[in-house]
């Protein structure tokens, strides 16, 4: 089968299309033919050879969001040859990066993609949703409560503002001029202008500060001041914090949701209702894959760019 990946870790030019060989699902997993993979920050980072890759063997597949069709199962598979699903892939995992032809995957980590959505669509959805739906966990806020968001106009801060607002929570956003309409439509209940004095912006709303804060702009110690004496603070970068004012530093770690079917489950429910949007930036065939990470790179990317991988099925 093909896969997108790197034989030697660095810039998007450094994604090339392999061959490999097939894999086949085990017991209680089944196959999928991906249609669909998503271009996330995580699958930058994994080409330019930032995470321990130490058990794999080249070539190196990146990829956390994938979308297709299953064409195998496993012995005891819940699942049927021909059902559209979608899934968080695990890159350093036995079972590799969503850039792949064919991904197996574990029953659990599978759902069928929201009615209504296509697979491109569907690519969009379950890492950064899954973060979202941790770092608000993490979070252990109640309705009523205040958080601001940083990077809302990105994929994932406008899924924690729909969903922070769905669990009750009054929503500060941040957004640049240019973005301050796609901010504004995700429903927060105040938006401020993005930059470095966010949190005092934040504050000029929030005196004594917020009760939580996601950080999807990974903005880090320039925003830790708009959380109140302890309050929470989400890190989505795994940044430790400051330890100071007896704030709550919990930092995300998205891949130990591999397998959180009812978390998954929840996701395609908010698209289902309304709650969540998804938004394909652009698409990409393969060959194009590392002028679709050079694109992202640059910055500004609305939405999500998907790799066209359907190609590999005609």
């Amino acid at each position: 089968m093909k896969v997108i990946g790197v034989t030697e870790f660095g810039g998007p030019s450094a994604l090339a299309v392999h061959d490999v060989p097939e894999p086949h699902p085990g017991p209680g997993e089944a196959r999928i033919r991906v249609h669909a993979a998503a271009v996330n920050p995580t699958d930058t980072t994994f080409r330019a050879g930032v995470q321990d890759v130490s058990s794999l063997t080249p070539p190196y597949v990146p990829g956390m969001d994938a979308a297709g069709v299953v064409d195998e199962v496993g012995e005891g598979s819940a699942w049927q040859v021909g059902e559209e699903v979608m899934t968080m892939a695990v890159p350093v995992s036995e079972h590799g990066g969503a850039y792949a032809e064919l991904l197996v995957a574990a029953d659990d980590a599978l759902v069928r993609i929201p009615e209504g959505a296509s697979l491109q669509q569907a690519a969009t959805l379950p890492m950064n949703g899954l973060t979202a739906l941790q770092a608000l966990a993490k979070l252990e806020l109640s309705p009523g409560q205040t958080l601001a968001v940083t990077g809302a106009a990105g994929t994932l801060g406008q899924y924690a503002v729909r969903l922070a607002k769905r669990a009750g929570l009054s929503v500060i956003a941040d957004a640049a001029d240019k973005d301050r309409a796609l901010v504004e439509s995700a429903g927060p209940d105040h938006v401020v202008e993005r930059g470095d004095d966010v949190a005092d912006r934040i504050r000029a709303i929030v005196p004594d500060g917020v009760d939580g804060l996601i950080d999807a702009a990974v903005m880090d110690e320039k925003a830790v001041p708009a959380v109140r004496d302890g309050g929470g603070y989400a890190a989505v970068r795994f940044w430790k914090g400051t330890g100071e004012r007896d704030i709550r530093f919990r930092r995300t770690a998205v891949v130990t949701e591999y397998g959180s079917r009812a978390l998954l489950e929840d996701l395609r429910t908010a698209v289902e209702d309304g709650t969540l949007e998804l938004v394909v930036a652009d698409v990409h065939p393969p060959e194009q894959a590392a002028e679709a990470h050079a694109r992202f790179e640059q910055g500004g990317v609305r939405g999500r760019l998907v790799l066209d991988l359907a190609v590999w099925a005609d």
